[in-house]
């Protein structure tokens, strides 16, 4: 499992000894005025003491080791300093002396740090498969407990991280899945940090990245989705066609109760066919066609009355 993670854990940058040129520099001056002194008296031709040559070492060595504990911290880490292997402080940011061979640092980056959660292969509670992957971001609240308690923090917190994700994940539905990811992420940050806050831990937020389903599964939801979307259109389509009707209708009755409308709605439909060249319009007066009409009802009463005496002598 851990070869695993190496490919989905980014790994933070290593500390970066912005000490190690100060230790260099104290070290090397001293260092250079001893070598100094030493040459200039053997071209003069001075002869030192026995011992002045052992002592010279004797001293850069233990200016050697005095230096060596010389550290500095960036701002974003914390040193936790050891004292023959038991905690003693949290140090930094900034320059820091720890005790050569009695003392030890480690240092721990507090910036987010993001760790991808490879795709897990989970279950919902309708028993549908489904893959999914996601990112975790989380930051050392506490330097000491996230080197105590826990022996590799980016690791427990991977693993944490998938075990919730699919518990979280397996007692849903998959439409709880697919319409609640902003809670689901919600209940997964919740079950780890829960945990991981004894390890010095503080989760920031868990982001779901994507959810892939069977391909079988998929081609049956995009039919659903299509026969749905199907269905608002021939109600949408039906409740205009009813709208269209009743405005009709009122219409209707107003131009009924007043004729002059009806002419008004002749001389509109006019104007609208007059406006293209390629129209020819032939019109009648209104008044003709009320005479046609007329004329029309009176002849065929008089047909009736005629046909009555005939069909009595019959």
């Amino acid at each position: 499992m851990g070869e695993e993670l190496k490919h989905y854990v980014k790994p933070a940058e290593e500390h970066v000894s912005l000490g190690r040129t100060l230790r260099g520099v104290l070290f090397a001056v001293p260092a250079a005025a001893v070598g100094l002194f030493f040459f200039t008296s053997a071209t003069r031709g001075d002869v030192l003491p026995f011992l002045a040559v052992p002592a010279a070492f004797f001293a850069v060595f233990l200016w050697y080791v005095l230096v060596s504990g010389v550290r500095v911290a960036a701002q974003w880490e914390r040193g936790v300093v050891l004292f023959l292997g038991k905690f003693r402080s949290v140090k930094g940011p900034g320059l820091l002396y720890i005790i050569p061979v009695l003392e030890s640092v480690r240092f721990i980056d507090t910036r987010v740090i993001v760790l991808n959660i490879p795709r897990q292969k989970v279950i919902t509670r309708d028993n549908v498969p489904a893959e999914i992957d996601a990112a975790l971001f989380f930051l050392v609240d506490d330097s000491e407990k996230a080197v105590i308690t826990i022996q590799d923090f980016k690791f427990a917190v991977a693993q944490y991280a998938q075990a919730a994700l699919r518990d979280v994940v397996g007692s849903l539905s998959l439409d709880e899945l697919l319409s609640e990811r902003e809670q689901i992420q919600i209940r997964i940050k919740e079950h780890v940090e829960e945990r991981v806050k004894d390890w010095g831990l503080r989760v920031d937020s868990l982001r779901l990245q994507d959810i892939e389903l069977p391909e079988d599964l998929k081609r049956m939801m995009s039919r659903q989705a299509s026969a749905e979307r199907e269905k608002r259109a021939t109600i949408t389509k039906a409740e205009g066609d009813k709208l269209a009707a009743v405005n009709l209708a009122e219409a209707a009755k107003i131009m009924s109760d007043s004729p002059i409308t009806i002419q008004l709605r002749t001389l509109q439909t006019v104007d609208g066919l007059g406006s293209s060249p390629s129209n020819t319009v032939i019109l009648f007066p209104a008044q003709l066609g009320e005479l046609m009409q007329h004329l029309a009802g009176k002849s065929g009463t008089e047909e009736r009355s005629v046909m009555a005496p005939t069909t009595a002598e019959s």
